[in-house]
């Protein structure tokens, strides 16, 4: 995907990403530029990694990905917002789970190579949620160590806050999973459920049991 081709959103982004890092590097502001660039090259490395792999993605999915890197590190990060807004946290972490829960069912939609009858739909959407709630617990665990080993305070609350990012991850895993269900089951009119359609349709090589 060529830069004039990505959503205008994505391109937004950037252009704000790339403003805010020349402004900080003129302006000696070492962290402001170090969180930018280094929210930038995360922003533009899954669509790097797409191209090399030959994947295509749907709007939504690389609309996602750019918006929740950029909320999560320079929103979150530089602009304070998890502080400035309690809710912050819980929305990524719901948006987060929600996309896992989809990305897992893809990976063993993938593994079927799109046979929607290799394995009960209900099977198919678990092990999408079990993924979805693994990686939450995963990155759990990733503040957990931060914080005992260089001392941040990425559990800003400790336990309370760990609990509620679980629940949220739960809740979402269960979402994206149960978008894949639905898809199975041939309801594609929900956004999560249409996001997997457009993936599966874009690409066919890796589904070639899909009907």
């Amino acid at each position: 995907m060529s830069l004039r081709n990505h959503p205008w959103p994505v391109l937004l982004i950037w252009a704000f990403l790339v403003f805010e890092l020349v402004s900080s590097l003129l302006s000696q502001r070492w962290t402001v530029a170090f969180v930018a660039l280094a929210t930038l090259g995360l922003s533009v490395a899954p669509t790097l990694l797409a191209e090399r792999l030959n994947l295509r993605l749907p709007v939504p999915f690389v609309v996602a990905i750019v918006a929740f890197v950029f909320g999560t590190l320079f929103l979150g990060e530089v602009l304070d917002f998890y502080n400035r807004y309690w809710w912050w946290d819980v929305a990524l972490h719901g948006a987060s789970a929600v996309t896992f829960g989809m990305v897992g069912f893809l990976f063993v939609f993938y593994l079927f190579e799109g046979d929607r009858y290799a394995a009960p739909p209900w099977a198919m959407a678990l092990i999408a949620f079990c993924f979805a709630v693994t990686i939450g617990a995963i990155w759990e665990i990733f503040e957990y160590t931060m914080d005992q080993t260089f001392g941040t305070n990425m559990q800003k609350s400790g336990l309370q806050d760990t609990m509620w990012d679980l629940i949220v991850d739960v809740i979402g895993g269960a979402v994206g999973a149960s978008a894949g269900w639905l898809y199975l089951g041939g309801h594609r009119e929900g956004t999560p459920a249409r996001v997997i359609d457009q993936f599966v349709r874009m690409n066919r090589r890796l589904f070639r049991k899909a009907r």
